[in-house]
């Protein structure tokens, strides 16, 4: 399985780094940016044959090491999933 975590800081926390890059743009000459969040994006590859254990492990291990969550929030893109739904509205 090939799947997208997103991190990224919850709302309510403090993201001087993405004021920065926005304060930058906008001087830059784009004054429509009105913030930015930095984050990370972790792709994980895993296989263990068991497509329902694969989507557990992988909220696992944004628990235990990807994510903190006393101030971060993520997400779980499945890769597959996602190209079907691709597929399916094209």
């Amino acid at each position: 399985m090939e799947a997208k975590v997103i991190v990224e800081l919850k709302d309510e926390i403090l993201d001087p780094a993405g004021r920065a890059r926005a304060d930058r743009l906008n001087h830059l000459g784009f004054p429509e940016v009105k913030n930015a969040k930095l984050g990370k994006c972790i792709h994980l590859y895993i296989e263990t044959g068991d497509r329902e254990k694969e989507k557990e492990r992988i909220e696992d291990m944004c628990r235990k090491l990807l994510a903190n969550e006393l101030i971060e929030s993520f997400e779980i893109i499945h890769e597959k999933e996602e190209q079907r739904q691709a597929k399916v509205t094209s």
